[in-house]
């Protein structure tokens, strides 16, 4: 009798350590998205620990340039990338502005495939901080180099699914989320084998509470006042609504291979327990810091080795409280409606997450209520049906799906604003 071969590792595994041929000194890093929220935060840990990161090249939309040429020159960069190809006559001016007589520019590069470009360049660790899935080109470029990915673009994983997965060695990719850094390092407490339970914790939004019916009146100002963390108006939005969570259990689901039966949602008002890891001896072991994203972002760059004084801790001299509540899946269906299309796999998250942005967007514009967002991402979601195969998954898969996915929701979002203004 032949034994049956082991369960592959997973992706993201905190008792392994991808280890790009790093030589001695500091660790050569590339920041993708640097002028967004997490790119920023990133920068300001790199500026604190320079005897431990290097940072070689960054990557921007192209909408900051003078930010952007600001970090280059601090940070003594090799290169820079804009997607915006429009952006570069202004990022040259603002780069001579930040540099001084005689001082090296860094190189420039522009277009849609530049973001790319610096991730699969020289280095040891990519950090994808890139919002949306656009991050998904340069998450494949980065694995397909060798490199470390510290990925904080969950939308690449999601809509790539097994296009990351089959690129990915185990431990290559260290996740950057405040959830799944908390997974993370909870799951090096045990073995895979004694996982009973995942269990990611959501701070309820600004909602957490209200009923459907209550959800109706909303308006955009309510849905942008997240109670804990300072966010851009997509990622705040979805945290409203939850399908930020529901994004979250699909990545647990990719990083650690768990059964999506097997991972729970829990609603967590204080955001001090970012995550929590079940054991089948009945321990749970919980992560846990004050809401603040440079505890992950130092996880996603430095491990195995950790980074002092990267986060604030608690001050235990203080009393506090810690509520734990269930999630209510009838006023916030957007979690199970995730688990439905991340179990279909192929490119029903793709779908998914595709016609949620659309529909963010309209809500943001004016042109969708509040409880619409999840309505016609349904649909959108029953539509499409049941996808292919993931194991035959292309980009090209991919990228046609969400291009229907986004034409279908501004069609249904149409429909619903002329249907409201006859009402």
């Amino acid at each position: 009798m032949t034994d049956s071969p082991a369960p592959p590792a997973p992706l993201a595994d905190p008792h392994l350590v991808h280890d790009p041929l790093r030589g001695d000194g500091p660790k050569d890093v590339v920041i993708l998205g640097s002028t967004g929220s997490v790119g920023t935060q990133a920068i300001d840990l790199v500026l604190r620990n320079l005897d431990r990161f290097k940072v070689t090249a960054l990557s921007a939309n192209g909408g900051r340039v003078a930010l952007l040429a600001e970090q280059a020159h601090r940070l003594r960069v090799r290169t820079v990338a804009v997607a915006r190809e429009d952006a570069v006559p202004a990022l040259r001016e603002a780069l001579a502005a930040e540099y001084g007589a005689g001082e090296p520019l860094p190189e420039i590069l522009a277009g849609p495939d530049a973001a790319s470009q610096v991730a699969a360049s020289d280095c040891h660790t990519v950090l994808n901080g890139i919002t949306g899935s656009i991050g998904l080109a340069p998450t494949l470029a980065a694995l397909k180099a060798g490199r470390t990915l510290a990925l904080a673009n969950k939308e690449s994983l999601i809509v790539g699914g097994p296009l990351v997965t089959a690129l990915a060695k185990p431990g290559q990719i260290i996740p950057v989320d405040s959830e799944h850094a908390a997974l993370f390092q909870a799951l090096a407490s045990g073995t895979r084998a004694d996982v009973r339970k995942l269990v990611v914790t959501a701070s309820g939004g600004p909602f957490r509470g209200r009923t459907k019916a209550d959800l109706a009146q909303v308006t955009v100002e309510d849905a942008l006042a997240h109670p804990t963390w300072a966010m851009g108006p997509v990622i705040t939005i979805n945290s409203a609504t939850l399908v930020n969570k529901g994004l979250e259990v699909i990545e647990a689901h990719l990083l650690y291979d768990i059964p999506f039966d097997r991972i729970e949602v829990v609603v967590h008002p204080q955001s001090y327990v970012h995550s929590m890891v079940e054991f089948t001896d009945g321990s749970t072991i919980a992560q846990a810091t004050p809401p603040d994203m440079g505890g992950p972002i130092a996880i996603g760059l430095g491990w195995p080795e950790r980074v002092p004084d990267a986060a604030p801790a608690f001050d235990w001299s203080k009393a506090s409280t810690w509520e734990f509540f269930p999630l209510d899946n009838e006023a916030f269906p957007s979690v199970n409606l995730a688990r439905h299309v991340g179990q279909l796999a192929g490119t029903a998250p793709a779908v998914f997450n595709a016609a949620n942005e659309e529909c963010v967007e309209a809500f943001l514009n004016g042109a969708l209520p509040f409880n619409g967002i999840m309505e016609t991402v349904t649909r959108v979601v029953e539509e499409h049906g049941t996808p292919a195969a993931g194991t035959s998954l292309t980009v090209s898969d991919v990228l046609e799906a969400e291009t229907w996915a986004r034409a279908r929701a501004r069609e249904l979002t149409a429909t619903t604003a002329s249907a409201e203004a006859r009402a």
